[in-house]
């Protein structure tokens, strides 16, 4: 008959207390929060980790009454959002991920999506795996709408890579993520709607990115249809802004922008702008953005399928001045989360460009 033999418990001490300083200085916390959290996950210390890091994600979020009613109270010691933290960047390329080619290395990545902050259910997985899709797809630009500022305050924390601009501080704004490493901004502004009844405007960066001067723009234009001819009048904004830049800037504008195919014909698209998806081929299966048939964050009886979101571009035309084209577009946020939802009800546009 055998026997088990228990390790000497100076040996379990000792290797306890390596485990909280080891927790300790990942989560940049004391070894008091250490030591509970892993002992309530029996000093495993990846789940001790994920437990940390899902009570903090829902202390940035505890301001929110709606979360609050949808949440159960957290038995767990909460982090004072206010207090200085070692951050953990949970966008931060992989180590082990292979160095991109040349060619890659000059390509400029760029996702655009409606996180619809406004639905707080299962917002603390949601907010997640929104940067769990930047880890994968490591964007240089990000345009996000419908961020409220709880969300914008847990990617300032766990998104350090980017540098975050907000276009708005209360309610729900837009925002744009410039990846650090490769973009960096030269001057910031945000273009009033003057007759918008739902808060919205036009955020916009000028930024370099390699040998470009870039022009970034983002909006989350007015909703519904009955709102049609305010959203035009918005458009036009835009275009007319699009037009405007220098011949020697690449111009890039996109957004949840609610816009019907009908309502671009009335407005029409100056000769030097093109529409990224069509300009790709108007490929079907990234067509539509926003699709309750494959979508079920909302409950809505009927099919609706749209492509509120859209990308548009403006190349540089200046002689000797390199410009961008688009080389491809993929539809992000397709698989369902642990929740059992998806991270929006919109999808996200992933999409490419190269030098002309």
């Amino acid at each position: 008959m055998s026997t088990t033999l228990e390790p000497p418990a100076s040996n379990v001490e000792e290797s306890r207390s390596r485990l909280c300083e080891e927790f300790a200085s990942i989560a940049g916390t004391d070894s008091a929060v250490a030591q509970c959290y892993l002992a309530e996950n029996d000093w495993e210390m990846e789940r001790a980790l994920n437990s940390f890091f899902e009570a903090d994600l829902e202390s940035v979020f505890k301001d929110s009454p709606e979360e609050r009613s949808h949440s159960p109270e957290t038995k767990k010691r909460k982090i004072d959002t206010n207090t200085p933290q070692r951050c953990i960047d949970l966008t931060e390329d992989s180590p082990s991920s292979s160095k991109p080619s040349e060619e890659d290395d000059r390509k400029l990545s760029l996702i655009s999506w409606n996180v619809d902050g406004l639905d707080t259910d299962n917002v603390v997985e949601r907010a997640r795996g929104l940067c769990s899709y930047l880890v994968l797809y490591t964007p240089d630009v990000v345009f996000l709408q419908e961020l409220i500022p709880p969300y914008v305050q847990y990617l300032k924390k766990r998104a350090v890579s980017y540098l975050i601009i907000e276009g708005g501080e209360e309610g729900y704004f837009t925002g744009m993520m410039l990846k650090r490493s490769r973009v960096k901004l030269l001057e910031k502004n945000i273009v009033p709607f003057p007759t918008t009844k739902m808060m919205r405007n036009l955020l916009v960066a000028q930024v370099t990115f390699k040998e470009h001067k870039l022009c970034l723009m983002t909006s989350h234009l007015e909703s519904c249809k009955g709102h049609a001819e305010e959203r035009m009048k918005q458009l036009r904004v835009v275009m007319q802004r699009m037009t405007d830049a220098p011949e020697d800037v690449t111009v890039l504008f996109g957004g949840d922008t609610n816009l019907r195919d009908t309502e671009v014909a009335k407005v029409g698209l100056p000769s030097t702008v093109c529409d990224v998806w069509e300009r790709l081929g108007k490929r079907e299966h990234v067509r539509y953005t926003w699709d309750t048939k494959s979508n079920t964050n909302k409950e809505i009886s009927h099919v609706c399928r749209f492509r509120f979101d859209r990308l548009y571009l403006r190349p540089a035309s200046k002689e000797g001045v390199p410009g961008l084209l688009p080389d491809h577009m993929a539809l992000i946020g397709r698989e369902k989360l642990d929740c059992d939802r998806f991270t929006s009800d919109h999808w996200g546009i992933y999409c490419c460009f190269v030098s002309s």
